[in-house]
């Protein structure tokens, strides 16, 4: 069974840094892909930034320059580093993966458009 778990989501001050963590049980990375989205109050559920199985990545616009995704094979685990926060950044995010290309925005985070999600872990940033 497919099972992501995040940890590493808190309080953190603008200008900061945090990094998320995406413990992956149930298959390897060899054949998929893992991103984050988020969800902020007035938003949609985004996706922040994803890691092929090719090694390519993505980010998105809003992150690019301040975040790093990264991944830990013998861990089985996927990093999101998040450095200079702000408070635009404050949101739930979420851990998936998939075979297939993640979507850029979805209508719910958790939904039926990628394959497995986490559970979320929220991020709050202070001015």
């Amino acid at each position: 069974e497919v099972e992501l778990v995040e940890s590493g989501g808190g309080s953190v001050q603008a200008g900061g840094s945090l990094r998320l963590s995406c413990t992956a049980s149930g298959f390897t990375f060899d054949d998929r892909d893992m991103g984050w989205y988020r969800l902020a109050p007035g938003n949609g559920c985004k996706l922040v930034s994803s890691l092929g199985s090719d090694g390519r990545k993505y980010y998105a616009d809003s992150v690019k320059g301040r975040f790093t995704i990264s991944q830990d094979n013998a861990k089985n685990t996927i990093y999101l580093q998040m450095n200079n926060p702000s408070p635009d950044d404050r949101a739930s995010y979420y851990c998936a993966t998939d075979r297939r290309q993640f979507p850029r925005g979805v209508n719910f985070c958790r939904g039926k458009a990628v394959t497995a999600w986490g559970h979320g872990t929220v991020v709050t940033v202070s001015s």
